[in-house]
């Protein structure tokens, strides 16, 4: 698909996307950009904090938030996996998303088990290996590290890391105890933190990381890490 075949697909989904969300939650996200690539779509939004959801987290209710978007997102996942399916001919049963409170931000990616058409597979050589491999080093610290890493460049700003086997005995254990989101919002935190604060990353992206989303799929054994970066090089 050439560039402008590319960018007329990532308009239509971003689109979509704004409203679908917009009718959920009351209120769409300020802006929606899409990146397509290989077997993966990653929507990053900006702004997207309801006034209610502002009035919680002043009062220090994050938990109820994100509960709340939870049981949302149970209704929205499906009808963007079914657009995909429709506009792109995307089958795919794997969705991730995260939020940024703080900076009102957000995103969803969804994986599909085979090439999406139309797109290259995008990719990038410079020291790719070697940011794998500090990322992984970094969910050692938290959790395990990964059976294996695969990661795109989904746009100059955003890096798209796919990883599998990642859960531990015990956090089986705990995830068939009922205990899986308590232990994802707690993983999330810690290796979130240690992601934003490693100088070896930065220096090997070339970047400031602005933001970072992570994501599990318990029944798949499989987690996604997004990073946005800040534009100067």
């Amino acid at each position: 698909m050439d560039q402008l075949h590319n960018q007329s697909f990532q308009q239509i989904i971003a689109s979509y996307t704004g409203k679908l969300l917009r009718d959920h939650f009351g209120k769409g996200p300020e802006s929606v950009v899409v990146s397509i690539g290989h077997t993966s779509i990653t929507i990053h939004l900006r702004n997207f904090l309801t006034p209610a959801e502002r009035i919680l987290l002043e009062q220090q209710q994050e938990e109820l938030v994100i509960t709340t978007r939870d049981k949302l997102m149970l209704a929205v996942t499906p009808e963007i996996l079914q657009y995909l399916q429709d506009v792109l001919g995307v089958h795919a049963e794997e969705c991730y998303y995260d939020w940024n409170f703080i900076q009102g931000t957000g995103m969803i990616a969804v994986v599909s088990p085979e090439l999406i058409r139309y797109t290259p597979a995008p990719a990038y050589d410079s020291g790719r290996q070697e940011i794998e491999a500090e990322l992984n080093r970094i969910s050692a610290q938290v959790q395990k590290e990964p059976c294996s890493t695969a990661s795109y460049e989904m746009n100059p700003r955003t890096l798209l890391f796919i990883r599998s086997g990642v859960l531990l005995p015990m956090e089986r254990e705990m995830i068939l105890l009922g205990q899986g989101d308590t232990l994802k919002r707690v993983k999330r935190k810690l290796e979130k933190e240690y992601i934003m604060s490693s100088r070896v990353l930065e220096g090997l992206l070339q970047h400031r990381i602005s933001d970072c989303f992570i994501d599990w799929n318990y029944a798949l054994d499989k987690s996604i890490v997004m990073l946005t970066l800040n534009p100067h090089r």
